[in-house]
């Protein structure tokens, strides 16, 4: 009789980090390779934008009131949980799926992540929420701050004129007025100010995996993180 042995090895559930500049593709990206994988994608950028309109709900001002702004931060329960819609952001168990999306929420939202209590009140929550693995998290800070430990590290980036040709491409049917001059230039200094802040720069994390984008489809960059992502599930096998 011949034995035949079967690996009883559980796949590790990693802690994806993804970060880059604007227009990268980021979101799109990680929302993708989670679903691919089973895992929970984590919207950084929701998180701020929630807490954003649960300042603009309380009528606070960046400037007078930061302070009460990053105590609401420290106290906010946060889940990312799916529905029929898809993923919803959850807080204090109140669905804020639609509102995190308004567009003056989102424009609240950068003062807001600028201000340093309010991240460093966050910090531990976002840890906390990719601790149990199997989460692809997506931010500007995620693989240098937020996990410097992750298991997969990922820059997604592209050149800025490939990213201000995507963008340009998004805005040209509602808005013919603007040139991709105007894009460019905006993406440029959308650049120089997240890689020059003083709280949490953009940068890529020096043991991350760099993917530049330029040329490639949604599709194949979701793939391409996929395959990275299987291989090191199975080194991580447990």
């Amino acid at each position: 009789m011949q034995a035949r042995w079967e690996s009883t090895a559980v796949k590790a559930k990693l802690r994806i980090a993804i970060d880059g500049p604007a227009g990268a593709g980021k979101s799109s990206a990680a929302r993708g390779l989670a679903q691919r994988l089973g895992y929970v994608y984590i919207d950084t950028g929701a998180i701020y934008r929630a807490l954003a309109w649960r300042a603009i709900q309380q009528g606070l001002d960046v400037e007078r009131h930061a302070e009460a702004i990053a105590d609401i931060a420290g106290r906010m329960q946060v889940e990312f949980r799916g529905t029929d819609g898809g993923q919803h952001i959850f807080v204090d168990g109140e669905d804020l799926e639609r509102q995190v999306r308004l567009p003056e929420v989102g424009a609240m939202s950068s003062p807001v992540s600028a201000i340093p209590l309010v991240r460093q009140n966050l910090l531990q929550l976002q840890r906390d929420l990719a601790a149990g693995g199997g989460v692809v998290m997506e931010g500007r800070d995620i693989g240098t701050v937020v996990l410097p430990d992750a298991e997969m590290k990922v820059f997604l980036t592209a050149t800025a004129e490939e990213r201000a040709r995507r963008r340009f491409e998004q805005l040209k049917g509602d808005h013919p007025e603007v040139t991709f001059e105007q894009v460019l230039a905006e993406q440029e200094e959308r650049d120089r100010r997240d890689s020059s802040r003083a709280v949490a720069p953009l940068r890529k994390a020096d043991d991350a995996h760099e993917l530049v984008t330029d040329g490639m489809s949604l599709d194949e960059v979701i793939d391409r993180l996929a395959r990275m992502a299987r291989g090191m599930e199975s080194d991580a096998d447990v």
